[in-house]
């Protein structure tokens, strides 16, 4: 059986400890890295199934290493925020995050969200099944599955996981609504929760990057308080 391997970029160093003995006893493997430098270094040696970020470290934070990493880097990241600022959740969303959890959290709630994230990666990479088409195409946008490459108009659209996610389930049922906690359950592995703008933030970020290479382009629709729909052109 497949040990997933983590890694945990956060200052606090007695936390850490704690975490590699909890996650151990839970089947994981976690590595450690005490500054944002120490972090990039350690992702750039190594492979990992997925990252948890503390946004609020000294010197290098927590965003300015999602920013770096996510040049050349789409391993799933859960970042750890401050309760209530919405602000380093926005950023971090914006910035490629997949997922947040505000401190103070309990383990088990760390748990159930490593838990759905690497649940949804788990199940995106095998093997698909025979109603599902590996390439997909709509009107402008095509998508890849086999490789997970969005494009608009044969141009690349540089997607993170989550965000091609988000796309593919949209346009797996084009012309329907897909309610906000459908995508959430389906994206992010998780329910809606109140006061959560997770997923609107990866809707978000995929129209900004289609109005990039065409500012014409605007498959997907907003219905207010429903959720989203994705209209070929």
């Amino acid at each position: 059986m497949k040990t997933d391997k983590l890694l945990l970029i956060d200052d606090d160093t007695e936390l850490g400890e704690l975490l590699v003995e909890f996650l151990a006893s839970e089947g994981f493997s976690l590595e450690l890295a005490h500054s944002g430098e120490e972090g990039l270094q350690k992702l750039a040696e190594n492979r990992y199934d997925l990252i948890l970020l503390d946004v609020m470290m000294p010197g290098m934070s927590g965003l300015d290493v999602l920013k770096t990493m996510r040049t050349h880097n789409t391993v799933p990241v859960l970042m750890l925020t401050a309760k209530g600022d919405e602000l380093d959740k926005v950023l971090g969303l914006e910035l490629g995050a997949d997922d947040y959890l505000p401190k103070p959290y309990s383990h088990r709630e760390l748990l159930a969200r490593i838990r759905a994230l690497l649940r949804r990666v788990e199940m995106d990479h095998s093997k698909p099944g025979p109603a599902v088409q590996p390439v997909l195409s709509l009107g402008r946008v095509t998508l890849d599955t086999r490789v997970y490459k969005a494009m608009i108009d044969k141009r690349d659209l540089e997607l993170t996981q989550t965000e091609f996610k988000v796309l593919q389930t949209l346009m797996e049922r084009a012309g329907q609504v897909v309610t906000k906690n459908e995508l959430y359950q389906t994206v992010l592995g998780r329910p809606l929760e109140p006061y959560d703008r997770s997923i609107d933030m990866h809707v978000s970020n995929v129209r900004k990057k289609m109005l990039l290479l065409a500012d014409d382009c605007r498959p997907i629709k907003t219905l207010r308080g429903v959720g989203y729909q994705f209209i070929a052109d």
